[in-house]
């Protein structure tokens, strides 16, 4: 599922009620039918800049969250082994993050995020700051790690086009405080082919008419920002 919506409107807001990372003022949130009261277990949360600590390697950093939950020895080498090489960077375990890229760190985070399988994935904005075709491959990448894996990924995007290659759903939101103003369902078969699935004549229509839901709400949010005192 991913979540567009104007700067400012909740949509990161969302994401943090639901890890349990904030609180929410009124109301309630459930998580599989358990309200949230303090950090929602079973969860990972890749956030727009990665969280890697500089002063440990690609291996140690995604080995962090197994050791966070007391996962050790040949298991832990196992399954960092294992992640490290899905998301491609094979050779690059003794390196630190100031040695990779833009692209390869966001690998790194991602493996970091998956290496204990979290069967719900939150993602925010997570490949905004990439140029274009490092874009399409993290995204590319994405979709071939979630496809038959079961997992539920809720994505946070500013980018009509990429909220209709990844979802299965998209939910437009209202200028803030956020409302769901529209959610549409994409039919567009999988597995899908980042590129090639801008081209198919349902995406350019989805496209249309998810952007004039969203261009009325941008607009509102924008004059607001502009004659606020």
């Amino acid at each position: 599922m991913a979540l567009v919506g104007p700067s400012g409107c909740g949509k990161s807001t969302t994401l943090a009620l639901v890890s349990g990372l904030d609180r929410s003022s009124s109301g309630s949130v459930s998580v599989r039918g358990t309200p949230v009261d303090g950090i929602t277990p079973g969860l990972g949360f890749l956030f727009q800049r990665d969280a890697l600590l500089p002063w440990k390697t690609v291996a140690d950093n995604v080995a962090l969250p197994l050791q966070l939950r007391g996962v050790k020895g040949d298991e832990a080498r196992r399954r960092v082994d294992e992640w490290v090489g899905r998301v491609g960077l094979r050779g690059f375990e003794a390196s630190f993050p100031y040695q990779l890229s833009g692209g390869m760190r966001k690998r790194v985070a991602l493996a970091q995020t998956l290496v204990y399988d979290p069967e719900i994935l939150l993602m925010d904005e997570p490949f905004s700051a990439l140029d274009v075709q490092t874009r399409n491959l993290m995204e590319a990448e994405l979709l071939e790690l979630w496809q038959g894996s079961g997992k539920t990924v809720i994505f946070v995007t500013h980018d009509l086009e990429e909220a209709i290659a990844l979802a299965d759903e998209v939910i437009v939101m209202t200028a803030g405080p956020a409302r769901v103003k529209a959610r549409y369902e994409v039919t567009l078969p999988r597995p899908r082919d980042i590129e090639q699935v801008r081209f198919d004549p349902r995406f350019t229509e989805l496209y249309s008419r998810m952007w004039n839901d969203l261009r009325d709400e941008v607009l509102k949010s924008y004059a607001r920002a502009t004659t606020a005192p």
